[in-house]
């Protein structure tokens, strides 16, 4: 077996209280292109457009964010889980996992048949919509099919407030309460394995950081180098799924 498989092994092995935090590379494998990868969303629209401040002000921005949205959600909609989110299902099922902590807002981890309670989608979810009003929310597939209908801006039929997917977008603040429960599940962890993350962007990359500093373990499961590959005690450059699987099969 290959000694860094073998080294993950162990790690998993030994640890109790497992923290897994997932991005974008974790839903790749799943056929949902990454936004900022070549073909991703971000090579067909301007993510300047997207500002929360102007998706509220401005009307036109909304249609065209709308129009993104929608492009982004029929994808994870129709996405499966991956190896590697059965494999961290199979961490739960052996009473090993503490939480998994994600970036992506696919719902993937619920799909994968993960405890709700055990996951913190410190970005929000794309499968559900919300008035910023009154915050009513609705189910994403009827905002959907009002879309496919015609209409292009989509409001509250309570109060004709602006309705938005339940993610975060640019300048729109981080919910306290989750990064607050990341940080605390950090603090508890003997092991963070973080997926799939570039581990640039922040808060949220704060979370496996904390989790080192705090004296856990840390594994970086990657394709390309990280700024906390030199913080982890275990770092493999593979593609996520295969190398996961592999770990927690063996």
């Amino acid at each position: 077996m290959n000694p860094l498989i073998e080294n993950g092994k162990k790690f998993v092995v030994d640890a109790e209280r497992i923290l897994v935090f997932s991005g974008a590379g974790l839903s790749t494998e799943s056929g949902i292109p990454d936004f900022r990868s070549p073909g991703g969303l971000w090579s067909k629209y301007n993510p300047a457009d997207f500002y929360f401040d102007k998706i509220i002000s401005d009307k036109n921005a909304r249609v065209k964010y709308w129009r993104m949205s929608s492009e982004s959600y029929r994808l994870m909609r129709d996405a499966e889980p991956n190896p590697a989110h059965m494999a961290i299902k199979t961490l739960e099922d052996m009473g090993k996992l503490l939480c998994v902590v994600t970036q992506n807002i696919d719902s993937l981890h619920h799909r994968a048949g993960n405890s709700p309670e055990k996951i913190i989608e410190i970005h929000g979810t794309a499968f559900s919509v919300s008035c910023l009003k009154c915050g009513k929310s609705y189910n994403r597939d009827d905002i959907e099919r009002s879309i496919d209908s015609g209409l292009k801006d989509p409001l509250c039929d309570e109060c004709s407030g602006i309705l938005k997917p339940d993610t975060i977008s640019f300048g729109q603040a981080m919910p306290e309460d989750k990064m607050i429960r990341a940080i605390k599940y950090a603090g508890d962890c003997d092991l963070c394995i973080a997926l799939g993350s570039s581990l640039i962007v922040y808060p949220a990359a704060s979370v496996p950081a904390h989790a080192a500093k705090s004296g856990a373990k840390l594994m970086i499961i990657n394709r390309e180098e990280t700024p906390l590959d030199s913080m982890a005690d275990l770092v493999i450059h593979d593609s996520v799924s295969k190398v996961l699987n592999e770990i927690v099969s063996a």
